[in-house]
Protein backbone atom coordinates (compact mmCIF):
# COMPACT_ATOMS: atom_id res chain seq x y z
CA UNK A 1 0.00 0.00 0.00
CA UNK A 2 1.33 3.34 -0.87
CA UNK A 3 1.74 6.44 1.21
CA UNK A 4 -1.18 7.87 -1.24
CA UNK A 5 -3.76 5.14 -0.41
CA UNK A 6 -2.64 5.02 3.37
CA UNK A 7 -3.37 8.38 3.89
CA UNK A 8 -7.08 7.75 1.57
CA UNK A 9 -7.31 5.17 4.33
CA UNK A 10 -7.12 7.60 7.49
CA UNK A 11 -9.08 10.09 5.84
CA UNK A 12 -12.12 7.46 5.68
CA UNK A 13 -11.65 6.54 8.76
CA UNK A 14 -11.92 10.23 10.39
CA UNK A 15 -14.52 10.66 8.04
CA UNK A 16 -16.31 7.74 9.67
CA UNK A 17 -15.78 8.54 12.89
CA UNK A 18 -17.36 12.05 12.51
CA UNK A 19 -20.29 11.21 11.38
CA UNK A 20 -20.58 8.16 13.95
CA UNK A 21 -20.07 11.07 16.91
CA UNK A 22 -20.92 14.48 15.31
CA UNK A 23 -24.26 15.60 13.29
CA UNK A 24 -22.77 16.78 10.23
CA UNK A 25 -25.80 17.41 8.24
CA UNK A 26 -26.62 20.68 9.38
CA UNK A 27 -27.14 23.28 6.47
CA UNK A 28 -25.59 26.77 5.92
CA UNK A 29 -28.80 27.36 4.21
CA UNK A 30 -31.41 26.34 7.28
CA UNK A 31 -29.26 29.15 9.11
CA UNK A 32 -29.69 31.65 6.44
CA UNK A 33 -33.74 30.82 5.98
CA UNK A 34 -33.42 30.86 9.72
CA UNK A 35 -32.08 34.27 9.78
CA UNK A 36 -34.45 35.95 7.08
CA UNK A 37 -37.32 34.49 9.03
CA UNK A 38 -36.41 36.48 11.78
CA UNK A 39 -35.79 39.39 10.23
CA UNK A 40 -39.21 39.71 8.43
CA UNK A 41 -40.75 38.52 11.70
CA UNK A 42 -38.57 41.67 13.58
CA UNK A 43 -39.98 44.02 10.83
CA UNK A 44 -43.56 43.18 10.84
CA UNK A 45 -42.87 43.16 14.98
CA UNK A 46 -41.83 47.03 14.61
CA UNK A 47 -44.60 47.99 12.86
CA UNK A 48 -46.87 46.64 15.39
CA UNK A 49 -45.34 48.50 17.83
CA UNK A 50 -45.17 51.61 16.17
CA UNK A 51 -48.76 51.38 15.16
CA UNK A 52 -49.98 51.21 19.18
CA UNK A 53 -47.24 53.61 20.44
CA UNK A 54 -48.43 56.27 18.04
CA UNK A 55 -52.34 55.47 18.96
CA UNK A 56 -51.11 55.65 22.36
CA UNK A 57 -49.49 58.98 21.69
CA UNK A 58 -52.62 60.10 19.80
CA UNK A 59 -55.14 59.24 22.44
CA UNK A 60 -53.16 59.65 25.83
CA UNK A 61 -55.17 56.95 27.36
CA UNK A 62 -53.28 53.23 27.85
CA UNK A 63 -56.06 50.86 26.89
CA UNK A 64 -54.67 47.08 28.82
CA UNK A 65 -57.23 45.26 26.29
CA UNK A 66 -54.98 46.39 23.31
CA UNK A 67 -51.51 45.97 24.98
CA UNK A 68 -52.99 42.19 25.71
CA UNK A 69 -53.87 42.30 21.80
CA UNK A 70 -50.95 43.27 20.60
CA UNK A 71 -48.49 40.52 23.35
CA UNK A 72 -50.85 38.14 21.84
CA UNK A 73 -50.01 39.22 18.18
CA UNK A 74 -45.92 39.42 18.76
CA UNK A 75 -46.29 35.86 20.17
CA UNK A 76 -48.16 34.53 17.41
CA UNK A 77 -45.74 36.11 15.54
CA UNK A 78 -42.69 34.60 17.32
CA UNK A 79 -44.43 31.22 16.82
CA UNK A 80 -44.93 31.65 13.48
CA UNK A 81 -41.08 32.83 12.30
CA UNK A 82 -39.83 30.16 14.73
CA UNK A 83 -42.39 27.15 12.33
CA UNK A 84 -40.77 28.85 9.18
CA UNK A 85 -37.30 28.72 10.89
CA UNK A 86 -38.15 24.85 11.55
CA UNK A 87 -39.38 23.96 8.43
CA UNK A 88 -36.77 25.57 6.25
CA UNK A 89 -33.88 24.14 8.43
CA UNK A 90 -35.39 20.71 8.38
CA UNK A 91 -35.66 20.63 4.05
CA UNK A 92 -32.42 22.08 4.10
CA UNK A 93 -30.78 19.82 6.88
CA UNK A 94 -32.75 16.82 5.03
CA UNK A 95 -31.73 17.84 1.68
CA UNK A 96 -27.66 17.79 2.80
CA UNK A 97 -28.26 14.35 4.55
CA UNK A 98 -29.75 12.74 1.59
CA UNK A 99 -26.88 14.29 -1.02
CA UNK A 100 -24.31 12.81 1.63
CA UNK A 101 -25.86 9.14 2.17
CA UNK A 102 -26.71 10.30 5.55
CA UNK A 103 -29.62 9.86 8.17
CA UNK A 104 -31.22 12.75 9.43
CA UNK A 105 -32.48 10.99 12.51
CA UNK A 106 -29.58 8.89 13.98
CA UNK A 107 -28.19 8.57 17.16
CA UNK A 108 -26.26 12.12 17.55
CA UNK A 109 -28.98 13.82 16.01
CA UNK A 110 -30.70 12.63 18.77
CA UNK A 111 -28.14 14.52 21.26
CA UNK A 112 -28.47 17.50 19.60
CA UNK A 113 -31.79 17.65 20.36
CA UNK A 114 -32.22 16.57 23.73
CA UNK A 115 -28.90 18.91 24.70
CA UNK A 116 -30.70 21.88 22.64
CA UNK A 117 -34.03 21.04 24.36
CA UNK A 118 -33.20 21.44 27.77
CA UNK A 119 -31.60 24.99 27.53
CA UNK A 120 -34.57 26.08 25.47
CA UNK A 121 -37.43 24.55 27.92
CA UNK A 122 -35.56 25.62 30.72
CA UNK A 123 -35.55 29.22 29.07
CA UNK A 124 -39.66 29.14 28.08
CA UNK A 125 -40.61 27.79 31.46
CA UNK A 126 -38.55 31.34 32.77
CA UNK A 127 -39.74 33.49 29.59
CA UNK A 128 -43.51 32.23 31.35
CA UNK A 129 -42.93 33.54 34.54
CA UNK A 130 -41.47 37.06 32.76
CA UNK A 131 -45.11 37.20 31.42
CA UNK A 132 -46.61 36.36 34.37
CA UNK A 133 -45.12 38.89 36.15
CA UNK A 134 -45.43 41.34 33.57
CA UNK A 135 -41.85 41.85 32.68
CA UNK A 136 -42.01 41.45 28.92
CA UNK A 137 -38.98 44.09 28.69
CA UNK A 138 -37.08 41.14 29.79
CA UNK A 139 -37.95 38.79 27.44
CA UNK A 140 -35.89 39.62 24.42
CA UNK A 141 -32.43 39.45 26.08
CA UNK A 142 -33.48 36.21 27.84
CA UNK A 143 -34.69 34.66 24.66
CA UNK A 144 -31.15 35.00 23.19
CA UNK A 145 -29.13 34.09 26.16
CA UNK A 146 -30.91 30.67 26.29
CA UNK A 147 -31.05 30.22 22.87
CA UNK A 148 -27.28 30.94 22.80
CA UNK A 149 -26.60 28.82 26.05
CA UNK A 150 -29.01 25.77 23.84
CA UNK A 151 -26.11 25.92 20.96
CA UNK A 152 -23.14 25.89 22.74
CA UNK A 153 -24.83 22.61 25.39
CA UNK A 154 -25.62 20.95 21.39
CA UNK A 155 -22.40 22.36 19.80
CA UNK A 156 -20.32 19.47 20.63
CA UNK A 157 -22.66 17.04 18.64
CA UNK A 158 -22.35 18.85 15.40
CA UNK A 159 -20.18 20.95 13.55
CA UNK A 160 -17.67 23.27 16.21
CA UNK A 161 -18.41 26.28 14.34
CA UNK A 162 -22.08 26.23 15.94
CA UNK A 163 -20.22 26.88 19.07
CA UNK A 164 -19.52 30.34 17.55
CA UNK A 165 -22.96 31.33 17.28
CA UNK A 166 -23.73 30.11 20.38
CA UNK A 167 -21.38 32.51 22.22
CA UNK A 168 -22.09 35.25 19.86
CA UNK A 169 -26.27 34.83 20.90
CA UNK A 170 -25.61 34.58 24.26
CA UNK A 171 -23.36 37.87 24.92
CA UNK A 172 -25.44 39.72 22.58
CA UNK A 173 -27.89 38.58 24.58
CA UNK A 174 -25.97 39.95 27.97
CA UNK A 175 -25.27 43.06 26.47
CA UNK A 176 -29.08 43.60 25.80
CA UNK A 177 -29.60 43.94 29.46
CA UNK A 178 -27.56 46.94 29.51
CA UNK A 179 -30.35 48.30 26.46
CA UNK A 180 -33.75 46.90 27.73
CA UNK A 181 -36.01 49.09 25.22
CA UNK A 182 -34.28 48.08 22.42
CA UNK A 183 -34.96 44.58 22.67
CA UNK A 184 -36.15 43.96 19.05
CA UNK A 185 -33.28 45.60 17.42
CA UNK A 186 -31.12 42.95 19.87
CA UNK A 187 -33.69 40.23 18.50
CA UNK A 188 -33.28 41.22 14.71
CA UNK A 189 -29.17 41.15 15.14
CA UNK A 190 -29.38 37.79 17.27
CA UNK A 191 -32.10 36.01 15.83
CA UNK A 192 -31.96 37.59 12.28
CA UNK A 193 -28.64 39.29 10.68
CA UNK A 194 -26.03 36.54 13.15
CA UNK A 195 -28.23 33.36 11.55
CA UNK A 196 -27.51 34.99 7.83
CA UNK A 197 -23.81 35.36 8.80
CA UNK A 198 -23.62 31.95 9.91
CA UNK A 199 -25.04 30.02 7.33
CA UNK A 200 -23.06 31.77 4.80
CA UNK A 201 -19.90 30.75 6.22
CA UNK A 202 -21.24 27.53 6.65
CA UNK A 203 -22.27 26.96 3.48
CA UNK A 204 -18.94 28.35 1.96
CA UNK A 205 -17.02 26.25 4.01
CA UNK A 206 -18.62 22.90 4.15
CA UNK A 207 -21.20 23.18 1.20
CA UNK A 208 -19.56 25.35 -1.77
CA UNK A 209 -17.53 22.65 -3.46
CA UNK A 210 -20.38 20.60 -3.45
CA UNK A 211 -22.55 23.08 -5.29
CA UNK A 212 -20.32 24.46 -7.45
Amino acid sequence: MTDQQHLQALTDIKRMMERSSRFISLSGLSGITAGISGLIGAFIAKIWLDEYYQQWNVTGVHSNTDFQLLKFRLLALGAGVLAAALVGGTFFTWRKARQNNLSIWDLTARKVLINIAIPLGAGGAFIAGLLYNNLEVLVAPTCLVFYGLAIINASKYTLPDVRYLGVCETILGILNLFFLRKGLYFWAVGFGLLHIIYGALMWWKYERKRTI
